[in-house]
């Protein structure tokens, strides 16, 4: 609703006056007179004219402010705050009429008259005007024509765009032709509701659309606004902020200049531009609104902010010639209209006769600060006489009042040429062009409509219509179409649906070596060319605020940068965010990245998060030190075990090696070499083979060692129970013998003595596991492990695979078990015979011989137990490659011990102390009641127990 309030004023407006028309209807008829007399300044030259050209300027600022008094006759209020620019513009229309009559070749026949109003840059007096120039006399009369002068043929006007707008509305009514020559808002566009408005400037949304492709254009992405209070800025910035918005620029504060000046207001905006961080500020704003912010803008030395200015102000002089406005809008940017030099219009502004006309007569007193009136100038005198003389409470200087001759006194031959003010400039001819053109299109129109053909003319059955009296609907026929070649600058002019195209010339303000301010042309825009290349702009030519040769930067939040994402700040506009660094795994390959893009399987991100790199492959390789250490290791154990193979194999006869059975030994040292050798599959990188080789080849040298150790541990765990029978025989036997002879004693007589036989002995069962049993065990044990292998092998065998859930920088080979239920059997087999075999050797561990081959292999299976329980959580605590370093340590560890606790004690006998590899020492012995041996078990038994063959 706030864009639409002047235009429904306007409407109601309208219909007052048609309210007005029908109650009046008959007096009007009667004495055509309304009692409404309007208070215009203006020009007027009707006398003797064939057609009337109507003009609206609004040569000052403002309604003068007057008293609220309703109980006298209200007056129409009178204008204050000349605009020496508008007074340009309106001499500009006097000089093209005079150059149109004078010229041969433009309405020859005609002689145009004019009637100019000064519209106080206020609705309501843009109103007046209308009505009163309709109506052709100084008392308006709506619907009446009561002049008796020539014809009106258009009205060129009435400046602002809301000013137009209320003035459309009623000669569209009539469906009077209007050419407007600064009026831009695109909401004029609308035929239907302004049939007959015309312009010779482009409609704002070209310019919206500039200014627009402008802030894109250098990257801006955070900039302010501030826009009149009026149809003007309302319309124009709306449709800015529109077509940024939607290209992603965001609005940091948007503020409204008020039509009537307010301090409060305007340090509020004021305080709107300090606290924003934006550094671009685009007003859409006349220079009569834009004045007073200026000034404190100022007041508060605001700079480091780059202006980008509307075409209507951004050449103009009022604005320029502030004192220091260099320091607050220096290297503004802003679209201009076409320039253009007008010759012979400088003479024209600079011989004008101030007793000509009211309006000029004000001009000329506003200019040098003076008075053409000699009443007037005496009476300031006297007045200021008086004041003098009052505050200096001297009696001559009270007589001396009478005396005072006048001061301030305007003689009239005052030269403008030295006047340096916004009157006389016309460096930056663009309104003033565009004024210009707009009183040539009237009269190209009025010249079509004077020579049409009779028969060959555009109304009913060819008529044409009478320069002395026709109609405005006639005019606006020719009007609509016109096309004409500008004098003096050679533009060929034509309206499209009553505008024209958007071409601007974009302007820098920069600083002259001198000091002054100076309009340069740094680029240009055309609506008519393609999107692409519609502006073309000069960068390197462009000098910002302070003087500055690189573009500002006006952003919210910097560029995110490659590596990094938008994180939008709650409750902030989009252009306000944080940058997030992508997370690993993540990239961002642009800048402002609304998203992360997640890396491939292979792939991971580098340090900047920029590019995804391949993933660093990882196994534990032969060449690598570490794995040439475990090699080494691992080969110096098979060596070892083949060594004591080699040292057997020579004392292959010898008790020693006899003593339980030669072949499970070989069979141990075999499975050992098997183990040690396998470990070194695991190195290098994961092959099928490979996997299905280092897998079962342990789990079956595992599987042949421990059950061999089985075999050995039963024939211990054996022989011990026999020993421990024939311990507790012996025992009860003693008793037996020592209980009889004391009887005896006691019933004989002490000189004789009585001998008992001793007790039979339990018969042995220590050779009842012959070797062959032991050999067959370790066989059968070993093949039930080979079976499970073979159908691992064959449903879900080993294979390599990628493991990339463990480190994310790294693809680790590994190989992957194909089935856990299988290899945890598989293993859990391996973990029963290791159970199975500590158990045996546990239960034989106090068999006493001079070997104590039991205390061996349980030491040697604890030495087992202790590395694969350690092994655990290291292993699950490792990652990559030193989780298979893990597993190969465990393996030799475990195959260390049992080699060293097992066989190094033998070796030791047989290399060291042969004379203990005999038979004699190899049989086992029974503790006596203290605790000290008592022979072997043979000596116990020699006649009922036979001795344990050392052959097994």
């Amino acid at each position: 609703m706030e864009f639409r309030g002047y235009e429904t004023k306007c409407k109601l407006l309208v219909y007052a006056i048609v309210v007005i028309y029908f109650c009046t209807t008959a007096d009007a008829q009667a004495s055509c007179k309304l009692k409404a007399k309007f208070n215009l300044n203006g020009y007027k030259s009707v006398e003797k004219k064939t057609v009337v050209i109507g003009g609206m300027f609004s040569v000052h600022n403002h309604l003068a402010s007057t008293a609220s008094n309703t109980t006298s006759e209200p007056v129409s209020t009178g204008c204050e705050g000349f605009n020496f620019r508008a007074f340009r513009w309106t001499q500009t229309m006097l000089f093209a009429i005079k150059e149109i009559n004078a010229s041969p070749d433009l309405l020859p026949e005609t002689d145009l008259g004019y009637v100019i109003y000064d519209s106080c840059f206020t609705i309501s007096k843009a109103v007046e005007g209308t009505l009163t120039y309709l109506t052709g006399q100084d008392e308006a009369v709506p619907n009446y024509r009561c002049g008796s002068g020539p014809p009106l043929a258009a009205l060129v006007g009435a400046g602002g765009s809301d000013l137009s707008i209320a003035t459309a509305r009623i000669l569209g009514l009539y469906y009077f032709p209007q050419v407007s020559y600064s009026s831009s808002c695109s909401v004029l566009e609308s035929q239907f509701q302004f049939p007959t408005f015309l312009r010779t400037i482009p409609s704002d949304v070209h310019q919206s659309s500039a200014m627009a492709q402008m802030v894109l254009h250098f990257g801006w992405t955070w900039v302010g606004t501030i826009a009149s209070d009026d149809d003007y800025g309302k319309y124009g910035i709306k449709e800015f902020k529109e077509q940024v918005e939607e290209a992603g620029v965001c609005i940091s504060f948007s503020e409204t200049l008020p039509k009537v000046s307010s301090s409060e207001d305007i340090r509020r905006i004021v305080q709107a531009v300090v606290k924003s961080t934006a550094k671009i500020v685009v007003v859409f704003s006349s220079d009569v609104d834009l004045s007073p912010l200026l000034d404190e803008l100022l007041r508060q030395n605001v700079t480091n902010r780059t202006w980008i200015a509307s075409e209507a102000w951004v050449t103009s002089a009022a604005i320029a010639r502030h004192p220091g406005i260099q320091q607050v809008l220096g290297g503004t940017l802003g679209f201009g209209l076409r320039r253009a030099d007008i010759p012979g219009l400088q003479g024209h502004l600079l011989n004008i006769d101030p007793y000509e006309h009211p309006l000029t007569e004000e001009f000329w007193e506003t200019a040098f600060n003076c008075t053409l009136d000699y009443g007037r100038a005496l009476r300031n005198a006297k007045a200021r006489a008086v004041r003098a003389a009052l505050e200096a409470s001297n009696t001559t200087a009270t007589r001396a009042v009478a005396r005072v001759v006048p001061e301030g006194l305007c003689s009239g031959r005052e030269s403008l040429q030295h006047l340096n003010n916004t009157y006389t400039d016309v460096s930056q001819l663009r309104l003033t062009y565009s004024v210009y053109k707009a009183v040539y299109t009237v009269a190209h129109a009025l010249h079509n409509l004077e020579h049409c053909e009779p028969g060959k003319g555009p109304f009913e059955n060819g008529t044409c219509a009478d320069i002395d009296n026709f109609e405005p609907w006639q005019l606006m026929y020719y009007l609509k179409n016109v096309q004409f070649v500008v004098r003096h600058t050679g533009e060929r002019f034509e309206f499209k649906d009553g505008d024209v195209d958007g071409l601007y010339d974009i302007m820098n303000w920069q600083m002259t070596p001198a000091g002054e301010l100076s309009y340069v042309q740094v680029g240009f825009y055309n609506s008519t060319a393609p999107d692409n290349s519609r502006m073309t702009i000069n960068n390197a030519s462009i000098i910002w605020n302070n003087d500055v040769l690189e573009v500002p930067r006006s952003v919210c939040s910097e560029i995110c940068q490659p590596g990094t994402r938008k994180g939008i700040r709650q409750g902030e506009p989009v252009c306000c965010f944080d940058c997030i660094p992508c997370a690993d795994g993540e990239i961002s390959n642009t800048t402002d990245s609304r998203a992360c893009i997640q890396c491939s399987e292979d792939y991971w991100s580098n340090a900047n998060r920029d590019t995804c790199v391949p993933k660093t492959i990882e196994f534990l390789d032969f060449g690598e030190p570490l794995g040439i250490t475990l090699i080494a290791i691992s080969a110096f154990g098979a060596l070892v075990t083949i060594v004591v193979a080699g040292v057997f194999l020579v004392h292959l006869r010898t008790p020693m090696v006899q003593v339980n059975d030669a072949l499970l030994s070989f069979f141990l040292l075999f499975s050992l070499v098997v183990t040690f050798l396998c470990s070194i599959v695991f190195l290098g990188e994961p092959h099928p083979w490979s996997c299905m080789t280092s897998q079962v080849a342990l789990a079956l040298g595992f599987a042949l060692c421990l059950s061999s150790i089985m075999g050995k541990s039963v024939i211990l765990m054996l022989r011990a129970r026999a020993i421990k029978q024939v311990r507790s025989a012996a025992k009860a036997a003693a008793k037996a013998a020592a209980a009889a002879a004391a009887d005896t004693a006691a019933d004989q007589s002490p000189d004789v003595v009585q001998t008992t036989p001793a007790p039979p002995a339990p018969k042995s069962d220590a050779d009842a596991l012959k070797p062959a049993h032991q050999r067959a065990m370790a066989v059968v044990c070993t093949l039930v492990q080979a079976v499970a292998c073979t159908v691992w092998l064959c449903l879900l065998p080993p294979h390599p695979t990628k493991n990339m859930a463990s480190q994310n920088i790294k693809i680790i080979l590994e190989c992957d078990p194909g089935s856990v239920v299988f290899i945890s059997c598989i293993f859990a087999y391996d973990i029963l015979l290791a159970l199975l075999a500590f158990g045996f050797a546990f239960t034989a561990r106090k068999l006493e011989d001079h070997f104590s081959e039991a205390k061996s292999i349980t030491f040697g299976m604890l030495v087992f137990f202790i590395v694969w329980i350690s092994f655990v959580p290291a292993y699950l605590s490792t990652r990559g490659k030193f989780m298979v370093a893990v597993q190969i340590f465990a393996i030799l560890a475990s195959s260390f011990g049992l080699l060293a606790c097992i066989f190094l004690p033998k070796c030791y006998v047989l290399l060291v102390k042969p004379e203990r590899n005999t038979q004699e020492q190899m049989r086992p012995r029974v503790k006596g009641a203290d605790g000290s041996n008592t022979g072997t078990s043979a000596s116990l038994t020699t006649t009922t127990v036979s001795t344990v063959s050392v052959d097994g």
